[in-house]
């Protein structure tokens, strides 16, 4: 009987978890999920860690999470570019099948929906934020992706 209260007790913390992880998700986000742990941009190989607001990639073959991407893609445009959702423990141990298998999207033309565009009202704590170390033209800016705090908005 008390393994069922205490499995009922996590359970309700997850369904908690999982319904305030919009606001956490940034703004150069895909709509359409209520969740992501992580995302994949194929564009340039790397992950996004969204609970902890770190990019995660290799260098000289060692994992590195950072709150900026590498400097080679400094100037990567988040916004534009395309990200697989994903939702599983440390996805990144996985990379080789993830570049395969999404390696369709690189460079990919079609535009995905992004949360501070979306006019859906469950986004409405991002239609104005644009931090999230975007420029204007939606390009990353070195040093400034740290999420902070303009996440308990709720």
């Amino acid at each position: 009987m008390i393994l069922i209260a205490v499995a009922y007790a996590n359970q309700s913390t997850a369904q908690i978890r999982l319904s305030l992880n919009i606001g956490s998700q940034p703004c150069w986000g895909p709509t359409g999920y209520d969740h992501a742990e992580y995302y994949y941009l194929p564009d340039i190989e790397c992950y996004y860690n969204v609970p902890k607001h770190r990019f995660v990639y290799q260098d000289g073959g060692r994992w590195i999470f950072s709150p900026t991407l590498p400097p080679m893609y400094a100037n990567y445009n988040l916004n534009t570019g395309y990200k697989v959702v994903m939702n599983e423990e440390k996805p990144y141990l996985h990379f080789a099948e993830h570049r395969d298998q999404y390696s369709r999207y690189r460079g990919n033309a079609e535009r995905q929906p992004i949360l501070h565009e979306s006019t859906e009202d469950r986004y409405r704590n991002h239609w104005d934020d644009k931090r999230y170390g975007m420029r204007d033209n939606g390009d990353h800016r070195d040093g400034d992706h740290r999420d902070g705090d303009h996440h308990d908005r709720h």
